[in-house]
């Protein structure tokens, strides 16, 4: 990532979530207006399995830190079950937090479904789990207190379109810039059909919660090669440079070499508009190959759902990620965690 003449490069990683008896993915993290650090995660009970459960068990939860290097801790349930006649009534997952006005907005994927709960990874039924996929939308919750209570709307912020458009399945994944005058940008991710590549679209409202109109009709950062596969953006506005910039998750199939050369690596892309991208040349930002604190070097079989910290200045300072232990992504040897990479600012 680089800025003014200066890159920043990853440093040493600590675990920065682990809770005992559950798997935790995904991560924000903001600093609060009361000086504490908040880190908003998904969490499901590590007993039922990893597997499709993040789509029918995961809540929404938060937790609370003194410093972003330390250890978060669990500091209670955000967004929990609420009615299967809510589209978000069954399943919360997917955290992006922000601050703008004196109200924190955190935006999320929530899903529904008419059939049992399931338990037992193993005996998740596949077309029932890729019907509840389908399922999945956007939601917003807003929240005078970042410890009070974050108040829902009933109704997505983003539907999909009909099946003449590449993002008629679902919309998931949201990543979002408030600027100062309020005016809010949002990456999303659908595809056309299962089998399809996931693709990143881009919308934008007037308001944090206000309604999102989609400022192309096609997806952004579209690849020839099928075999080219993004997914997990984050997206911030570069003020200084005034340049919407983006890391995503280098996801190719069928042993491509991707964008980076390393599956589930990290990459780099910024944007004028919030449409068109450039990849820059030298795109990886972020490996699965970690050095941690201890002096220990391991390959994390994955590491996702990337996100910044920024400081007063606006600097980068953290990128948490989930990750896990493992022979191979996905396969994971016990719960899953948060890892917090400190970023190093080196003159280039």
């Amino acid at each position: 990532m680089k800025k003014n003449g200066f890159m920043w490069s990853a440093g040493k990683t600590h675990v920065a979530l682990k809770e005992d008896g559950y798997y935790v993915w995904d991560s924000s993290v903001i600093k609060a207006q009361n000086g504490k650090y908040y880190m908003f995660a998904s969490r499901w009970k590590e007993e039922i399995g990893f597997g499709w459960n993040w789509v029918f068990n995961s809540k929404i939860c938060r937790f609370k830190a003194d410093s972003p290097d330390g250890k978060f801790e669990f500091d209670g349930v955000v967004l929990p079950r609420r009615g299967r006649q809510y589209f978000d009534g069954m399943n919360t997952h997917n955290t992006c937090v922000k601050f703008w006005n004196g109200k924190y907005y955190l935006y999320y994927m929530g899903t529904t479904y008419g059939g049992d709960i399931p338990g037992d990874y193993r005996l998740i039924d596949e077309h029932y789990a890729l019907e509840t996929w389908n399922r999945k939308r956007i939601g917003v919750a807003v929240a005078d207190d970042v410890e009070g209570e974050f108040i829902r709307r009933d109704e997505p912020l983003l539907e999909p379109r009909d099946c003449s458009y590449w993002d008629c399945t679902i919309t998931t994944n949201p990543s979002v810039v408030i600027l100062p005058d309020g005016k809010t940008y949002m990456i999303y991710k659908s595809r056309r059909a299962f089998g399809k590549p996931l693709q990143l679209g881009v919308a934008v409202a007037d308001k944090p919660d206000g309604k999102f109109e989609r400022l192309t009709e096609n997806p952004i950062l579209e690849f020839a090669d099928e075999n080219k596969h993004i997914e997990d953006p984050f997206l911030w506005y570069d003020e200084s440079r005034k340049k919407f910039c983006m890391i995503a998750k280098d996801d190719s199939k069928n042993g491509d070499s991707g964008i980076t050369g390393e599956w589930g690596a990290g990459f780099y892309a910024e944007s004028d508009d919030c449409i068109h991208f450039e990849i820059s040349e030298n795109p990886k930002v972020y490996s699965r190959n970690l050095e941690w604190e201890d002096g220990r070097k391991t390959t994390q079989c994955n590491l996702e759902r990337p996100s910044l910290l920024f400081d007063e200045n606006g600097e980068p300072i953290y990128l948490f990620c989930a990750s896990g232990n493992g022979d191979g992504p996905y396969a994971f040897k016990g719960a899953t965690y948060v890892v917090g990479i400190k970023l190093e600012r080196k003159q280039v």
